[in-house]
């Protein structure tokens, strides 16, 4: 499995387990992503955008990053740029940090929609900000290794049916859920998570770093 870390421009905190999941992966920023590589501790393969928010005062190796221009105006963003960039050099599966928040809610939007359709089309995605993380639930049944206690939620991108989860606080046995319900917000795993999914389009929300606001 080749892995692939896009750095894009939402929050991001640095925690144990945001530093395994891009332990070995390699690298591409997305504009003012490239922040975020100062955070992590690592020096992208590619820097990728139309470069409109780039930070101040980047050290000489994140400066020296090779980068691919675009104009201000096109017609995708800079983090689809980015992805796009990652599946051309081979990626199967891409972390998507920083895909929360920041000041634009509708690139937040659009990364969740976006990791759930690279999802349907045979990438492995997760999104995250180092608190929370964003994981694309497909037809069947998957299994999650989040500890007791934590937060979770299901968001239904259409109509849901045949929704089952188990090891929650408030277990779910094969119902159906309306889109825009929020049937599935604010849940807490109880032992071993598993959610299956006979129809519709969904993505898990947990809250594995909550942080202290929270």
């Amino acid at each position: 499995m080749s892995t692939f870390t896009i750095l894009l421009g939402g929050d991001l905190i640095r925690t144990p387990r945001l530093d395994r999941q891009v332990e070995g992966s390699r690298v591409i920023a997305a504009d003012a992503g490239i922040g975020h590589a100062r955070l992590l501790g690592l020096v992208p393969e590619l820097w990728v955008g139309d470069f409109d928010s780039v930070p101040a005062d980047l050290p000489a190796d994140l400066a020296a990053v090779p980068r691919q221009t675009f104009p201000a105006e096109k017609d995708k963003t800079d983090g689809e740029l980015a992805v796009a960039a990652a599946l051309e050099r081979g990626a199967t599966r891409l972390v998507l940090a920083g895909a929360f928040g920041g000041k634009r809610a509708d690139h937040a939007f659009l990364h969740l929609a976006l990791g759930l359709r690279l999802a349907e089309a045979g990438t492995d995605v997760l999104l995250t900000s180092g608190a929370q993380e964003g994981i694309p639930l497909l037809l069947g049944t998957a299994g999650f290794d989040y500890a007791d206690g934590t937060l979770f939620s299901i968001l239904g991108f259409s109509e849901l049916a045949g929704l089952t989860v188990t090891g929650a606080k408030w277990p779910l046995n094969q119902v159906e859920v309306a889109f825009g319900s929020s049937l599935t917000i604010s849940n807490e795993v109880r032992g071993r998570l598993e959610i299956a999914l006979g129809h519709g389009r969904a993505l898990l929300l947990a809250h594995p770093y909550p942080l202290p606001e929270s």
